[in-house]
């Protein structure tokens, strides 16, 4: 697992060793770190304005420079230093945290431990410039940026749309096990997010201004998979995704206090809701069915097929379901049969079927381009040897295929558009050892796993770089949709 850290460069072994001698140094680093910077890493040859082409496209001659971070992504994450890889590659105790090869400098004597001790306690308390300012730390009510859950490492990654670099990490769950944060969701207002767990009873509740965790609520005993949020983001949706005597509970988000449940549901997994949030449509994971539920309780099966409703594992297995935005259709991925079923708002009579790649799993939408984006997780690329994973384009007005997007992906499976920014943001979980090796360690253990991004308008793979994150990323959402 270890590999080069954003310090280096693919070839720069080929270099010489960095050599010591004056820079034109103009940065605002705190005094406390900067002559370590200066004189040990924005040295000639090495990470400064004219050789970072060298060395990963990573400069550290100033502040500004290195929170544009490096072909890599993000190597400093404030208030985190056990999760800046920068870290990885200066430290030689591994009492005081990771250690991995090679060591920075290059050719050099390493950091002393005093140095080591400096760079990390300035990270931990939020990497500021000289004067003080936090990195992204301004704009906290109109950023426009991404949770990305962290299934591997129980933390939600929150990256910086405009940079596209991870800003922060949020701790989430509440025990030392690791409780696997499944599934991550903004209210549309942008001020709250919430998250779900596989293996814990609770739902968290992040304040999306501040990236902190604000509070929790206790939802019993259950695999806590989809939520969906109301558009006036006073109320929720949970799916329990337990077989035969699964369930829904319905949240006051306001309150953090449980509404009610719909019981006995078989795999209960995608959730959607129309406007007034008192109808509710719900995936049973397996077989042909999808449950119509009112706020009364009145629940109906649909069957998406011509059979009758039944739950047969391997024959269609809708997953996820979101609506066009006229509300007049929904789609629904079926990760058994490789395709996506669109079906009337209304009659729920079949419209198309739609044969997409692969194990398809989550669905994006835009507001700016009638474009519907769904993750096929486990196809392989015919384009990029050895990756696995496309996303498919459909158009939502006409239900024409409109593109299939390969890249360097491995094992996609979050996804969100960014319309503002035009760009789509896709995870790539990497959880195989055949996968990509990650570029660092993780102090979570396992393998990062990293994201991507599409051009919205070109819907083409906007470079080759993989921004790498912690263990499993596996659920994204963007704040401020519309």
């Amino acid at each position: 697992m270890k590999k080069r850290l954003a310090l280096l460069i693919i070839g720069l072994l080929a270099l010489n060793a960095c050599q010591h001698s004056a820079t034109d140094y103009t940065g605002q680093y705190p005094d406390a770190v900067r002559p370590i910077f200066e004189n040990k890493c924005a040295t000639a040859g090495c990470h400064n304005e004219k050789s970072s082409s060298y060395a990963s496209n990573l400069r550290l001659d100033t502040w500004q420079a290195m929170f544009k971070g490096s072909s890599s992504g993000a190597v400093v994450v404030p208030y985190n230093a056990a999760n800046s890889s920068l870290c990885y590659f200066i430290n030689t105790d591994s009492n005081l945290g990771p250690v991995l090869l090679p060591r920075m400098p290059v050719n050099q004597a390493p950091l002393s431990v005093s140095e080591y001790t400096a760079i990390k306690n300035w990270i931990e308390s939020g990497a500021p410039d000289k004067a003080g300012n936090i990195p992204f730390s301004n704009q906290s009510t109109t950023r426009q940026k991404y949770y990305l859950s962290q299934q591997g490492c129980d933390m939600v990654a929150v990256i910086d749309a405009a940079t596209q670099l991870i800003m922060r990490y949020i701790p989430v769950g509440n025990q030392a096990n690791i409780e696997v944060p499944h599934c991550v969701r903004f209210d549309p207002q942008g001020n709250y997010a919430y998250v779900s767990f596989t293996q814990s009873p609770y739902l968290q509740k992040i304040d999306a201004q501040h990236d902190k965790l604000l509070n929790e609520l206790y939802l019993g005993s259950g695999s806590w998979n989809l939520l969906h949020v109301s558009e006036d983001g006073k109320q929720g949706l949970v799916s329990d995704y337990s077989n035969i005597n699964g369930k829904v509970v319905m949240v006051d988000l306001e309150k953090m206090a449980l509404l009610g449940s719909f019981e006995d549901l078989a795999s209960p997994h995608g959730l959607a809701s129309n406007p007034t949030f008192d109808t509710f449509w719900v995936t049973a994971q397996f077989g042909n069915t999808i449950y119509r539920i009112t706020k009364k309780g009145n629940i109906k099966k649909i069957s998406i097929d011509a059979h009758e409703p039944n739950y047969n594992a391997n024959t269609l297995d809708p997953h996820e379901i979101i609506f066009s935005p006229d509300r007049s259709k929904y789609f629904v991925s079926c990760q058994a049969s490789n395709e996506v079923r669109v079906l009337d708002a209304h009659s729920n009579a079949l419209l198309k079927v739609i044969p997409v790649g692969t194990f398809p799993q989550e669905f994006a939408i835009s507001l700016k381009q009638p474009y519907l984006f769904l993750t096929c997780q486990n196809e392989l690329s015919t384009l990029f040897p050895s990756f696995v994973g496309s996303v498919y384009v459909i158009n939502y007005n006409t239900l024409e295929l409109v593109k299939k997007i390969e890249g360097p992906f491995y094992e996609l499976h979050g996804i969100s558009v960014d319309d503002e920014n035009a760009n789509v943001l896709v995870a790539s979980r990497n959880i195989a050892s055949s996968g990509p090796p990650p570029h660092h360690t993780s102090v979570c253990g396992g393998r990062n796993g990293y994201y991507s991004f599409i051009d919205l308008n070109t819907l083409s793979i906007t470079n080759t770089r993989r921004y790498e994150a912690t263990v499993d990323p596996y659920s994204s959402d963007i704040r401020f949709k519309k």
